[in-house]
This record gives structure tokens, C-alpha cells and sequence, in this order.
């Protein structure tokens, strides 16, 4: 595993870390870190993407119990909009590795930006396929996200929250043109403005 080769070279603990929600129109970037035991690793651990949304449930679940540490964080669509997407992804990053019971000494980040985090960074390129810590950490970023747009469905009713997260769909497009943006829409971002007009 590639974590376990810079665990070698920092001599510690490694964390794998990816995001969720960059792309969508509304709601938060979250972002997942994870330290495996690797005499303890829940079978099935893939990419988020690659899995159903009954797996990715289980598997964080069980991702929770069995990981020697693992942290959740987020950062908002207002921060999104303060920031931009990519300094917000760092920042939910930041907050998903201090929310870590055990701090790493390193984290395997998926892509090819080095984000400042508080610990030594590593990247790599489709590292969701070929880390299991990183896996593992866009599943607990994917399902912490999910969730939170589901409980957005019920908070903004119409938008379509629950079945599309945020992402473009042909009936959040409709809601956007009937409704106009709720609170929770990133309104700097040019499809948005493109349907509003503005």
C-alpha cells in the first residue's frame, strides 16, 4: 500500500484523506481522514464512487469501529464562497485530520494539490483506487456528505436535495428556475448565475 511506504519514511502513522462535494451546486465540501490498522481492515473498502450507497453506509460504519483514528470535517457554502472551492477543500481537510483521535504524522492525499495540513502531505493521482486509506476516507467524506444534504432535503424542500445531493439535475435546474437559490446554494458559481440570469 502506499501509505504503508510513507509510513516507513516518516516513521509514523499515516492518514489517507479525500473529499466529497466539489463539484456540486449546494451544500458543503466535506472531507474524510483515515488511519487503517492494517491487521483490521473491513473487507470491501473502494473507492466511494465505485460502491452503492447501502455499501458505502456499511462500510463506514464499520470504517468507525475498526480504524485506529478517523475524522470527519466540512467546511460551509458561505466559507465555499469566501474562500473558493479549492482553499475550502483544504480547509475541511484540516478539520477532518484534527478531529482525529491519534494525529498523524502524514497524510496521503488524493490528487495532485499539496494542501497545508498540520502534519507532512503526500499526493497521489487516483489515490482512491490505490490506497485503501484514502478509499476509506472518501467513503466516510461521501456518506457524512450525503447525509447532510438528505437533512437538507427536509430543511429546503423542492430543490430535490435528497436524490441529487446538489449536483446538476434536471429537477434542480427546475427548482433553481422557479425558486430561485436557498440559503444553502453556491451562488458565486457560474451555472447558477447562468440560470438566474446574474
Amino acid at each position: 500500500m502506499l501509505e504503508t511506504d510513507l509510513a516507513r519514511r516518516v516513521v509514523g502513522l499515516v492518514c489517507g484523506v479525500d473529499e466529497a462535494g466539489r463539484g456540486p451546486w449546494a451544500g458543503p465540501v466535506s472531507a474524510g481522514a483515515v488511519i487503517l490498522s492494517a491487521d483490521d481492515i473491513p473487507e470491501g473498502i473502494d473507492d466511494s464512487k465505485a460502491l452503492t450507497a447501502a455499501r458505502r453506509d456499511g462500510l463506514a460504519v464499520e470504517i468507525k469501529a475498526r480504524a485506529i483514528a478517523w475524522g470527519v470535517g466540512l467546511a460551509s457554502p458561505e466559507e465555499i464562497e469566501d474562500l473558493n472551492i479549492l482553499q475550502a477543500t483544504g480547509l475541511a481537510m484540516r478539520r477532518a485530520i484534527e478531529a482525529m483521535s491519534v494525529p498523524p504524522k502524514a497524510a496521503l492525499v488524493d490528487g495532485n494539490y499539496r494542501f497545508k495540513l498540520p502534519c507532512e502531505v503526500e499526493t497521489a493521482v487516483g489515490g482512491d483506487g490505490l490506497s485503501l486509506s484514502i478509499a476509506a476516507a472518501s467513503i466516510l467524506a461521501k456518506t457524512a456528505r450525503d447525509q447532510i444534504m438528505i437533512e437538507m432535503d427536509a430543511e429546503y424542500p423542492g430543490y430535490g436535495f435528497a436524490s441529487h445531493k446538489g449536483y446538476n439535475a434536471p429537477i434542480h435546474q427546475a427548482a433553481l428556475k422557479a425558486m430561485g437559490p436557498c440559503a444553502i446554494h453556491r451562488r458565486s458559481w457560474a451555472p447558477i448565475r447562468a440560470l438566474l440570469g446574474t
